[in-house]
């Protein structure tokens, strides 16, 4: 018998406490994930691109406050702005107000939106489609999926905040990566129905020149209508993204406190876990330093079941996570923060569990190691 099966076997010598033991990590380790990809979507991801090169213009008092639609064509003359288009939240219902037909919906300038937004595929067809009708729409394609939506095919949203309801004919199917599941129309439908939104828009959209034009561009429209009665803020799309979170609180400190609390809950499963099996194996070490094992060799025979055991449960919990992570994503809830498990994150929660096993156990592990062949034999339990 070879030493790694040697390893495997002790490992789950006792199936019910062994299998207890990897659902336990598992559990801990698909939470440690999603908390992990989450932080990554906060705070580490910068998104395609094309976002980094995105800039958001809105109300410097609050979203609930809109735009002239004059200040395009101001922002338009800044240099480094290669296109600016207004994008106005619609925020209707369709069908009903179940979480599952929820989704984005925004008015915006068809001509210019794919000069803002090219990070959006549509066929050349479909854009000239969209263009001409007025009451034209793109959507998503998960969401089209969702909702089984063709082209061609009509779908009614019913206002909430402007008194009209939307009849829009799907002239395109979108993809974005990551998506976004959100619908465009022509916002001078809603201009023309709504008298007193004539003239407005929630936010303006810009793409800059370049990365390094951001900043300079930011300050530059910051700085036009500062002394104007309805001022400014302009920030990049993820910070705008962010503030949306903020609203929640300290988001990233919650998710630290989470993440600490599952490693701390995992080690103690696993030191216990470990700690038990030992115990009941004195009088093997015993034997097994009888038949020539050293110290050493007792202590890595122990440290390599524990890490054997908390990698099999951190394997299960990280493809878990995953899983989780792709239904979370094929829901309503993450619009503004489109989820995205990477692989850094998989490794790294397989080289987490590996740790937990080896840091919990190591004490027991090398008591074990100490303990000599009269003692061991001597032992009752």
């Amino acid at each position: 018998m070879t030493l790694t099966r040697f390893v495997t076997k002790n490992a789950f010598r006792n199936k019910r406490r062994s299998i207890l033991t990897v659902l336990s990590i598992a559990f801990s380790l698909l939470l440690l994930t999603f908390m992990m990809t989450l932080w990554h979507a906060f705070a580490l991801d910068d998104g395609s691109a094309e976002s980094a090169q995105r800039l958001v213009v809105r109300h410097r008092v609050s979203l609930t406050f809109p735009l002239p639609s004059y200040y395009r064509e101001k922002i338009r003359a800044i240099p480094g702005v290669v296109a600016v288009i207004p994008s106005s939240w619609f925020g209707g219902t369709y069908k009903d107000l179940k979480a599952n037909n929820t989704f984005a919906q925004f008015g915006t300038d068809p001509d210019e939106f794919f000069k803002v937004f090219r990070d959006v595929k549509l066929p050349a067809d479909q854009i000239q489609a969209w263009q001409r009708d007025r009451q034209g729409v793109i959507v998503d394609d998960t969401l089209a999926q969702q909702y089984g939506w063709k082209l061609g095919d009509r779908i009614v949203l019913q206002g909430t905040i402007y008194p009209v309801n939307l009849e829009l004919n799907i002239r395109g199917i979108y993809h974005r990566d990551p998506n976004f599941k959100a619908v465009y129309f022509n916002t001078k439908y809603v201009e023309e129905a709504v008298p007193f939104f004539n003239g407005q828009a929630g936010t303006f959209y810009i793409t800059a020149d370049s990365p390094a034009d951001v900043s300079k561009v930011a300050a530059a429209v910051d700085d036009m209508f500062h002394n104007s009665p309805q001022p400014t803020k302009t920030e990049s799309e993820k910070a705008f993204g962010l503030e949306f979170v903020a609203m929640m609180g300290n988001v990233k400190a919650f998710i630290l406190g989470i993440c600490s609390a599952v490693l701390f809950a995992t080690l103690l499963v696993s030191a216990n876990t470990i700690a038990m099996s030992i115990r009941e194996r004195t009088r093997e070490v015993a034997v097994l330093k009888t038949l020539g094992f050293t110290n050493k060799g007792v202590l890595g025979l122990f440290v390599s079941e524990a890490v054997a055991l908390s990698a099999v449960g951190g394997l299960i919990g990280a493809c878990l996570g995953r899983g989780l992570v792709y239904v979370f994503m094929h829901g309503p809830q993450m619009t503004f923060f489109p989820l995205r498990m990477t692989l850094a994150i998989w490794l790294l929660a397989l080289l987490t569990s590996a740790v937990v096993g080896l840091v919990s156990s190591a004490l027991p592990s090398y008591h074990a190691s100490q303990i000599n062949i009269v003692d061991g034999l001597r032992h009752i339990g």
